[in-house]
């Protein structure tokens, strides 16, 4: 059924064949702006009124028309671009019978796209203005744009209609730009470290790397079902393993799970691995990267974010997950707990228990997700995981727990890391421990990656490896308190 239209749509398709009239095509040609509004502003904005009287500047811009305040026989209309916003002055030239360069404005609404060519001068308030010499209308808006403080406020609308929220909110244009420059930066680090970066693939014959849910998709020429990946971490290795000593990828994971203010099902993640280095290189690497942020694309060290205020000039804090839970609880998973005292344990804190968990390590677990993470505020890496958690990750002296952090900030983790497991008996054993636990109805457990199994046996180096989720990363730096917020267009439920 044809939407219906609106008054405002109206009017605005009634003046198509105005611009025709004119000789106006009301959906444009190319134009050669070569001006950016931000670049005026910081060269000529403090220059005063007489010295841009003594000295023209001209200027050619292209963009969006924001308001107008119509005269009569002149009016002052508002342009944005992609990076800012300046005030033209266009009036009737009154030495021509016929300004067509008037009619054509005459014509115009809020949400029209035009070149203006002008000279720069200043208002009487002191604003940096073009006047405005040559006016080319460059595309109708046949809808008009929200109204700018109860227009669209509503996160679910924005996030629909994105590209309205990208042309009202300048909140929302910010930090759809500043998420390019955090990856940007992010590249520029890892490059300057030596490591280099790959593609590998999203389908995969088998969903591993991770503990994770999967998408299935099913391949016709093949006939056979495939997982878009829930990792990148195995062929990455299969990388290192082959010679590419420090490799890193960027790049969509897909996780077919819940939705919330910090879960989408795609998301973006760095996975890199560095040969020859253990869990204290990607500590150095971690802590590093959030430095090179902030200083080389935000500008600052503190950060207003989910109602705390965050510092990254101090050092990381750095503190086992025994430790932590024994902070908050008393209770101390480095000594010898049976399980069924573990499960005593849980249940007296009323900590949620899983049907196929069988050993202490899920239950030491369950403990720091409840009373632990949310308290983790300040950057802290928590360390010497249980190694039921953890099926890639090398042992350390205790055989219970292995050598692996995760990234704490705001209460939320940012990233996970390992000093890489490299021993294929180990590992085979660690697979088969994951085949189990699927087998007793956890859907989240690792599949056997036999193809892994046979780069490893050709010797994997020592190495450190880790993953950091790119949208937390954005959505720290950004000061932004939901995922949706610095994803362009994230998965929505259907509207109603």
């Amino acid at each position: 059924m044809d939407e219906k239209l609106t008054d405002q749509e109206e009017a605005r398709r009634a003046k198509l064949p105005k611009y025709k009239a004119l000789g106006v095509d009301p959906f444009g040609q190319r134009y050669d702006w070569k001006d950016q509004i931000r670049d005026l502003r910081a060269k000529y904005g403090e220059t005063s009124a007489e010295e841009l009287s003594a000295n023209p500047v001209k200027a050619k811009i292209a963009g969006r028309i924001m308001s107008i305040r119509d005269m009569g026989k002149a009016a002052f209309f508002n342009v944005k671009d992609e990076y800012g916003t300046i005030q033209v002055w266009i009036g009737k030239n009154k030495a021509l019978a016929e300004d067509k360069n008037f009619e054509v404005f005459k014509l115009e609404d809020i949400g029209d796209i035009c070149g203006v060519e002008g000279t720069l001068m200043k208002s009487r308030t002191g604003e940096l203005t073009i006047r405005c010499s040559v006016f080319t209308h460059l595309s109708k808006a046949l809808k008009p744009l929200p109204e700018k403080f109860h227009g669209l406020t509503d996160l679910e609308e924005r996030c629909r209609r994105r590209y309205v929220d990208l042309i009202v909110n300048d909140d929302s244009r910010r930090t759809a730009l500043l998420r390019p420059a955090i990856i940007k930066e992010i590249r520029r680090y890892c490059d300057d470290l030596g490591f280099t970066e790959v593609e590998t693939p999203i389908l995969n014959p088998i969903a591993g790397g991770a503990s994770a849910r999967p998408f299935i998709t099913h391949h016709n020429a093949l006939d056979k079902d495939f997982y878009l990946r829930i990792a990148t971490e195995l062929n990455l290795k299969k990388c290192m393993i082959g010679g590419i000593d420090r490799v890193y990828e960027i790049g969509r994971i897909f996780r077919n799970e819940g939705m919330d203010n910090r879960h989408n099902p795609e998301f973006t993640t760095i996975e890199l691995y560095q040969a020859y280095g253990d869990l204290r290189s990607m500590m150095d690497w971690a802590e590093g990267l959030f430095h090179s942020i902030a200083k080389r694309v935000v500008g600052k060290d503190q950060y207003e974010w989910n109602g705390n205020t965050i510092d990254l000039d101090k050092p990381f804090a750095v503190k086992t997950m025994a430790e932590a839970v024994k902070e908050k609880t008393g209770i101390d998973f480095t000594e010898d707990i049976p399980f069924e005292k573990a499960v005593e344990l849980a249940k007296e804190h009323h900590v949620p228990l899983e049907q196929s968990w069988n050993s202490t390590g899920y239950i030491m677990q369950a403990f720091f997700d409840e009373f632990v993470e949310p308290t983790l505020i300040q950057p802290t890496f928590i360390t010497t995981y249980p190694i039921e958690v953890s099926p890639l990750t090398k042992k350390t002296a205790d055989p219970r727990f292995v050598d692996r952090f995760e990234l704490f900030i705001g209460g939320i983790e940012f990233g996970n890391a390992y000093s890489e497991l490299n021993n294929p008996f180990d590992q085979m054993e660690r697979f088969q421990a994951q085949l189990a636990a699927r087998n007793r109805g956890d859907d989240e457990a690792n599949e056997i990656d036999y193809s892994f199994m046979d780069a490893m046996e050709y010797g994997m180096q020592p190495a450190g490896g880790i993953g950091v989720g790119i949208d937390r990363l954005c959505m720290f730096f950004c000061e932004e308190p939901t995922i949706r917020e610095v994803l362009l267009f994230p998965t929505m439920k259907d509207e109603k």
